[in-house]
């Protein structure tokens, strides 16, 4: 949605917005803090990975479990239950399914089954997305609640066409909520990048950008066997690229559909109203 005055935000009863950006400028943070203040907190990442990829995951878990003879033999007479623990807090699960290329004794996985469950995670982000408008309807409906907050993973641009006013996603989305792109700086993303070694998270590369980058990065390390990929140090390394080419990607989803806020400006919101006020900000 795009408005022409601050006031006519002002006069939207029941405000939806959705936040966008990458991993570690705040999205969630500010969710949590609007979901405290009454808004209804829909977190894409949480939808993926219970909706849409939850079978996925908890199958994982089973194959790991059946290495084990004394597992293996509860399951297999259904002695015992595996389930996923995923919170809006907590995407470990989704995290450790997705996995990391490279080496098996590393806890590496093949680069072509990677790829497999890059585009199971890419369908089930769109069908997250395009689950947005049926949430907003419940949280009016069921949950009474008046606004909504739509808290993005930050792979969205990335399984959109971000150079298309068009594009059916991001039309969807703008047609029914606010954009709000949370733009990072240069001067943050060593600071990021030290954050998803300490703690990653669920990573979506396009096929593309991810073919070059594992190429790019087994040549820099003189690597030929994917084997020989270590997998922590190549998902930190391929962050990093993915930092710098989501910018410009995100900078055109606002263009064309939103708005633009700053990293910095996010640890000062305190409450609803201080967030209204950055809309407010945004919009002039």
């Amino acid at each position: 949605m795009k408005f022409s005055s601050a006031d006519e935000l002002s006069n939207w009863p029941s405000k939806a917005v959705t936040i966008m950006g990458m991993s570690g400028v705040g999205k969630t943070t500010l969710a949590n803090l609007l979901r405290d203040d009454d808004w209804f907190h829909y977190s894409v990442d949480y939808r993926i990975g219970t909706r849409y990829m939850g079978e996925h995951i908890v199958d994982n878990f089973k194959r790991e479990a059946m290495k084990n003879p004394f597992l293996r033999e509860l399951l297999k007479t259904d002695s015992i239950y595996i389930s996923s623990n995923i919170s809006f807090d907590n995407l470990d699960p989704l995290s450790t399914y997705l996995g990391k290329p490279g080496n098996p004794d590393k806890g590496g996985i093949p680069f072509a089954e990677y790829k497999r469950r890059q585009a199971q995670h890419r369908n089930a982000e769109i069908s997250a997305l395009a689950d947005v408008p049926l949430f907003m309807q419940k949280s009016r409906d069921i949950y009474t609640y008046d606004h909504f907050i739509c808290d993005s993973g930050g792979s969205l641009c990335e399984v959109v066409d971000a150079g298309n006013p068009h594009d059916p996603v991001l039309s969807a989305l703008s047609d029914t909520t606010l954009l709000l792109y949370i733009r990072g700086t240069e001067e943050h993303s060593a600071d990021l990048v030290e954050r998803f070694r300490d703690m990653p998270k669920p990573m979506y590369y396009q096929p593309d950008f991810l073919d070059q980058t594992w190429k790019s990065f087994k040549q820099e390390h003189g690597i030929s066997r994917d084997h020989d990929v270590d997998p922590d140090e190549f998902i930190v390394w391929g962050f990093e690229r993915l930092l710098h080419h989501r910018i410009p990607l995100y900078e055109q989803i606002a263009e064309n559909h939103g708005y633009v806020v700053e990293m910095q400006e996010i640890p000062q919101i305190r409450d609803d109203r201080d967030f209204l006020d950055l809309l407010t900000r945004a919009i002039a």
